[in-house]
């Protein structure tokens, strides 16, 4: 049985700064879609505050302090739900994604013997992020909410964009003492089925439509990283970062390198490939960083995943904005999205990542604020 909770939270002011939050009305989000009522919610704890609205499980804004002070919202997102339920363009922004994040080639994979098709909503060709119709496009059921977290549920219903089983996930959004976003997935099935969930948003160091990232300096704590062709498939090569742009194990600012004359970076147009995390999976362990030397603003990302998927906003031309009118261009913004190997169901070398009947699929991710 479904659970809904309807909860108003009001704004308040963050007595640690120079300024208030600019609050998104949360009337701008009241809705019902598919029967279920959608919501705006304000989260706050420490220095930071965000809003999330339970349509996509997504974060519309948050708000982190720079070096003097100034609160202001660091990831992308539009101050309306219409733009979220028809998206002018980009569409995965602050969303939770799955059932299956990135890509899976020819859009069929095969489980026990069976194969799957999936929607070819990528290239014509592959499916992105669960196809037309993931978990970023359903509302997700209130659980319990309070000042500084949010617990979500939703079901993927059994074929849904021809995914098998009916996949029920609840996820938690906490902002935690330490300045930390700390997101809690767990899910289930009745159905052996591929399963890799992830949080996708889109950070913007500056404020939105300020900057670019290819100033901001990147750490990544990984020793090998995926190849992809050009539709962004993995080649099933596992390869060194060793000699080439793909190397942040040293801190390097993103722009330094993105402009080479590499084949990977032709087909990515920029940096948009996963990362092979140095530390062994199921333990939450850092990631990798990045940081904005104009703000002094870091973003830490720590995770239990095998893989972290950075995609340097390189297809946004601004047509993505919305009726808000916030700009989306052309690398002002960057994704940092904890996961496992993207393809793996087409991909033996890569691992398994089937949730079957009787097992419980878990995943920590936490993103930490800082200045430095």
């Amino acid at each position: 049985m479904r659970r809904k909770i309807v909860a108003t939270l009001l704004p308040w002011l963050l007595t640690a700064c120079a300024a208030a939050p600019e609050w998104i009305p949360a009337d701008r989000f009241e809705t019902e879609v598919d029967g279920i009522p959608v919501h705006l919610y304000t989260l706050k704890n420490g220095n930071i505050a965000m809003q999330v609205t339970n349509f996509g499980a997504r974060v519309v804004s948050l708000f982190t302090p720079d070096a003097g002070g100034r609160l202001e919202n660091i990831v992308v997102g539009h101050d309306n739900i219409e733009d979220y339920i028809t998206p002018p363009g980009e569409r995965f922004l602050g969303a939770c994604v799955g059932p299956v994040a990135n890509r899976i080639g020819n859009a069929s994979f095969s489980v026990d013997g069976t194969e799957y098709r999936t929607p070819a909503n990528d290239h014509a060709h592959n499916t992105l992020h669960g196809g037309w119709c993931g978990v970023d496009m359903i509302p997700w059921d209130v659980v319990s909410v309070n000042d500084s977290s949010l617990v979500l549920e939703c079901r993927h219903a059994d074929l849904q964009e021809g995914f098998p089983g009916n996949l029920f996930i609840t996820m938690t959004y906490t902002l935690t003492r330490d300045d930390s976003f700390r997101i809690d997935y767990s899910a289930v099935t009745d159905k052996p089925t591929p399963v890799n969930l992830t949080h996708h948003p889109f950070f913007c160091l500056r404020g939105q439509g300020n900057g670019s990232v290819e100033d901001y300096e990147m750490c990544i704590h990984a020793g090998r990283y995926i190849p992809i062709d050009a539709e962004s498939i993995p080649t099933g090569e596992v390869a060194s970062v060793a000699g080439t742009p793909f190397d942040f194990r040293d801190p390097w600012r993103i722009g330094a390198r993105i402009h080479q004359e590499d084949i990977q970076l032709q087909h990515g147009n920029g940096y948009d490939h996963n990362w092979c995390i140095d530390a062994p999976a199921g333990t939450v362990a850092e990631l990798g960083w990045v940081r904005d030397p104009q703000t002094r603003r870091q973003v830490t990302v720590l995770s239990d995943r095998r893989g972290l998927q950075f995609y340097s906003g390189n297809f946004f031309t601004g047509a993505e904005n919305g009726s808000n009118g916030r700009a989306l261009t052309f690398r002002s913004s960057l994704a940092l999205e904890a996961q496992d190997w993207p393809d793996t169901p087409n991909q033996p070398a890569f691992g398994d990542i089937t949730l079957r009947p009787g097992q419980v699929y878990r995943q920590t991710t936490l993103y930490r604020f800082s200045i430095y």
